[in-house]
């Protein structure tokens, strides 16, 4: 492959297709070809240049969210070869920091993530570390696996909540994540697991993830039992965590994971807090802990998260792709760029 494409955001407000000269990997590092690539509205974030620069290095490659195919594989790599499904971690850990070794690598002291300091996977080929990639099993699909890195924070974020089995469960939001989330605490056998939402057309969505009501922002749900033992909250707004803390009961847990920006405030309620005795925590990203067990999930089939997908695009159309997300009219779940449409999905 003498030049590649790729969708390139040269510096806030410009974004194109360009071409790029192939990519060879190095000691340890493997090159893969993306097959499926997701944005989502940091993408947007990144085109508008609103994200932090601390963060953010232009001109740069988006695509975080992927999944594909081996190409190569650099000296020095173990147990990888070319034409393996695969899916990467987007943050890359240095693995010798104090947060890395408690397995805390959503913490490593040295940032780096693919889509924002280095190249993503809007494009023809992608560059990663051989110690990120996971190799998928079984007959999973390539486009249920494009959601691994939202699935895996929604993962970690769960682990926060401990939930347990024949609890009531809410998920606050109706986007990506939270439908995600919702896919996900499911296999936790819950009693009741509603979904609370802004967007009714969100609701069959929802259902098809297994969630077993949907119920629009406005007064906790009156359903038989109260509140809820586990709120998880991924929405990102202020009003999205006032309303986590009301749902839940007295002695309830909420777990915190939506992004709303950096000046954004929500009202904390400290008495109700306090006399209802809530345990209440955030999760931030992924560990690498929990990228190997999304990946066990879906080599399993335990987890199927391509009913999410709602738009598909090609790479060259781009723009399309990137109003869509940015319109939200009518069900609305995953937007995807298929970058090398003609790749089997699955493995031979």
């Amino acid at each position: 492959m003498a030049d590649r494409r790729a969708l390139v955001i040269t510096s806030p407000g410009l974004i194109g297709l360009q071409d790029a000269p192939e990519l060879i990997p190095g000691p340890g590092e493997v090159v893969a070809r993306p097959v499926h690539t997701g944005i989502c509205g940091t993408d947007l974030e990144l085109v508008a240049g609103v994200v932090d620069p601390a963060y953010v290095r232009y001109p740069l490659v988006p695509g975080h969210e992927w999944s594909g195919v081996i190409e190569a594989v650099g000296p020095g790599v173990t147990g990888l070869a070319p034409g393996q499904p695969v899916i990467a971690e987007g943050i890359i850990p240095d693995r010798v920091c104090a947060q890395c070794m408690q397995g805390h690598t959503n913490l490593c002291l040295t940032y780096d993530e693919l889509g924002f300091t280095r190249a993503g996977a809007a494009a023809d080929q992608v560059l990663v570390p051989a110690q990120v990639v996971h190799v998928l099993g079984g007959r999973v699909s390539l486009l249920d696996a494009v959601l691994a890195e939202p699935a895996a924070v929604a993962w970690r974020a769960i682990g926060r909540g401990q939930p347990r089995p024949g609890e009531r469960i809410a998920v606050v939001g109706d986007g990506t994540l939270a439908l995600i989330t919702a896919h996900l605490l499911r296999l936790y056998s819950p009693a009741e697991l509603i979904v609370c939402g802004q967007r009714p057309a969100q609701a069959d969505l929802a259902a098809e993830l297994g969630a077993t009501g949907f119920d629009l922002t406005g007064p906790p749900p009156s359903r038989a039992g109260g509140r809820f033992d586990l709120v998880v909250e991924a929405a990102g707004t202020a009003v999205a965590v006032e309303r986590a803390l009301g749902l839940a009961r007295r002695g309830g847990r909420v777990v915190l994971i939506g992004l709303a920006g950096n000046d954004v405030k929500a009202a904390l309620p400290i008495d109700d807090v306090v006399n209802n005795d809530l345990l209440i925590s955030a999760s931030f990203a992924y560990t690498s802990a929990a990228w190997a067990e999304v990946s066990a999930l879906l080599s399993s089939g335990q987890i199927r998260l391509s009913p999410l997908v709602t738009h598909r695009f090609p790479l060259e159309a781009y723009e399309q792709a990137y109003q869509v997300l940015r319109e939200s009219f009518g069900p609305r779940g995953k937007v995807i760029l298929d970058v090398n449409p003609d790749t089997p999905e699955t493995a031979p």
